[in-house]
């Protein structure tokens, strides 16, 4: 499983598997519990380097992506919506609190869409805010919606970042574990931020 998530190890993946196998991994990481776990940014991005080498076609590559993304996300949705409130609905227990339910709604109804785009570029997060927006009963409209636009952002931009520097710098496969490690630092900054944010926010509220 490790061998994944080395920079041989994906590049080996994609040309094995294609087409289909990209389309597999970006559906189960972006909805399926159990794709919490596979490298999507690191996957999509070298797939554009690769396409940049002619083992892809960017034009297939990029629509081929979209679709598992949105289609990964909107499962993820549709789980959470119809599965979540039953397993909340349960007695309060190490694992299961009601407040937690309590919790997605608000922050759903109130940084909902926001957070749906940004979760795109953050690992983990990624898989499990389709899945919390349905538990929260976000309309599905604007979910549908954010869901369109951070899915495009994140098949689009990476893709073309891989495919344009596959272009212009040659021998990238050399650099291609320094550029990844820099991917993940940056897809971090967004969730990092929100934390100290909101542990700022924390510290300030008076305690009664």
């Amino acid at each position: 499983m490790m061998y994944l998530f080395s920079t041989a190890g994906i590049i080996a993946t994609i040309k094995a598997t294609g087409y289909l196998g990209l389309f597999g991994i970006i559906f189960a990481e972006s909805g399926l519990f159990f794709g919490f776990f596979l490298p999507g940014d690191s996957l999509i991005f070298t797939a554009g380097i690769l396409a940049s080498q002619g083992y892809l076609n960017i034009w297939w590559l990029i629509p081929i992506l979209f679709a598992a993304a949105v289609l990964g996300d909107n499962v993820g949705y549709s789980f959470g919506y119809k599965v979540g409130p039953k397993i909340f609905s349960r007695e309060d227990s190490r694992l299961f609190h009601k407040k937690n339910l309590i919790y997605a709604q608000n922050y759903y109804a109130k940084y909902g869409p926001k957070t749906l785009i940004l979760a795109r570029f953050v690992p983990i997060i990624r898989t499990f805010a389709p899945i919390l927006a349905g538990v929260g009963r976000m309309e599905y409209a604007k979910f549908f919606l954010y869901n369109l636009i951070g899915g495009a952002l994140w098949t689009i931009l990476l893709p073309l970042g891989g495919f344009y520097l596959g272009k212009m710098i040659p021998d990238i496969d050399r650099y291609l574990l320094p550029i990844i490690i820099l991917i993940i630092i940056l897809s971090l900054i967004p969730t990092i931020t929100e934390y100290f944010r909101q542990k700022r926010n924390t510290d300030k509220t008076p305690i009664d």
